[in-house]
């Protein structure tokens, strides 16, 4: 192993690394990262500069790291540091990226190419979008997102009750709706013009790596700029990892993220996913005396009746299953969940028997990891 690679090896978090992005990517380790994000160049082939109406120049993106000689030279490009994240992805790990119609279809290809599955495609609708000066298209109001897991196996990270809590409750959609950056948040060089073209809002950042990270995950993004993904990864508990070519952008990142404060514990804890719940099969309540055989458990308006058995099954109207699939035969169902179907006698009223398999996992002493299941010291 060379040198350069033992010094990766420590697994640098928490830091920005000045360089290509190629290069400082293929210095990572395998399967090191939790999630990617990528705000990568939108090749926008702006053939010069553009005007407003009143002759004044738009403040857009004329760098020279969003020019490319050609499709082919952009493709390339594309398909290298894509490889290179997949690489870098834990199995379970995914890639959230951004881009606008120049790029995203590009995009999506290559990433499709690579292996990675699609998990969503999320448009980012914004509130106060740049107006389209010279009139001859539809005002550009939206980006697009792309989520998609390291490969078909993976099972990536997706809070999805934090997220219907978030959104009051109700399943949330891949329309967002959220301003473009502005105000105190854009950052601004020192003679008061944007530090960076395409800065992104922080509560772009807030909604992925809460949808799709638990604290203490590591967060790659290979194209930093002014550290928005760090600056929203330290708030959120999260660790990350950002690279920039550019040394005045990492020098505004740093100074950025160093002025974040970490929210407190309590505050970081995300509403949990059922699915990512330690297991607890219904013959564990009967093992633990919480329901005895020969108890009776019904629907919640008690028209349907079974009777606990010892082996763990029901039995109900003369045949007998599991709870889950009993809760199918009785509604005439192809599938039920039998936890929230069924419900036991609780001091005269009926409560499902999942509040028993909660009460179940805290007698086990089973925790859930995000990763797999431990029992508590």
């Amino acid at each position: 192993m060379s040198q350069s690679r033992r010094v990766i090896e420590k697994r640098p978090r928490d830091r920005i690394i000045t360089g290509e992005c190629l290069a400082e990517l293929k210095k990572l380790p395998d399967a090191s990262v939790d999630l990617v994000f990528a705000d990568p160049p939108y090749n926008l082939q702006l053939a010069g500069d553009l005007l407003r109406p009143n002759n004044t120049v738009v403040d857009g993106v004329h760098q020279g790291w969003d020019k490319f000689a050609s499709f082919a030279d952009y493709d390339r490009f594309s398909r290298a540091w894509l490889a290179e994240c997949r690489r870098v992805l834990k199995p379970d790990g995914a890639i959230w990226v951004i881009g606008s119609y120049h790029n995203i279809f590009r995009l999506g290809v290559a990433i499709q190419d690579l292996g990675f599955w699609l998990q969503n495609d999320v448009i980012w609708l914004k509130t106060n979008p740049m107006p389209n000066f010279r009139g001859k298209r539809f005002t550009n109001a939206h980006e697009t997102l792309i989520w998609a897991s390291r490969d078909q196996k993976s099972r990536p990270t997706f809070n999805y009750e934090a997220m219907k809590a978030f959104n009051d409750d109700v399943q949330m959609r891949s329309d967002w709706l959220i301003p473009i950056c502005s105000g105190p948040e854009r950052l601004k060089d020192d003679g008061g013009r944007k530090a960076h073209p395409t800065q992104k809002p922080e509560g772009l950042l807030h909604r992925v790596l809460l949808a799709t990270t638990d604290v203490g995950d590591v967060v790659l993004d290979p194209f930093f700029g002014t550290g928005t993904t760090g600056a929203v990864a330290k708030r959120l508990g999260r660790r990350f990892i950002g690279i920039e070519r550019d040394p005045d952008y990492a020098k505004a990142a740093q100074e950025r993220i160093a002025k974040v404060e970490v929210l407190g514990d309590r505050a970081l804890e995300t509403t949990r996913s059922k699915r990512n719940e330690p297991r607890v099969p219904f013959g564990t309540i009967i093992e633990l005396g919480m329901l005895r055989p020969g108890v009776a458990l019904f629907d919640e308006r008690r028209k349907v009746r079974a009777e606990v058995r010892a082996d763990g099954t029901l039995a109900a109207a003369g045949r007998h299953g599991s709870i889950h699939r009993m809760g199918a035969e009785v509604q005439g169902k192809a599938a039920c969940n039998g936890w929230t179907f069924w419900h036991y006698e609780n001091k005269g009223r009926l409560a499902p028997i999942d509040i028993l398999r909660e009460q179940a996992r805290k007698q086990l002493g089973l925790v859930s990891t995000g990763q797999g299941v431990i029992a508590a010291e």
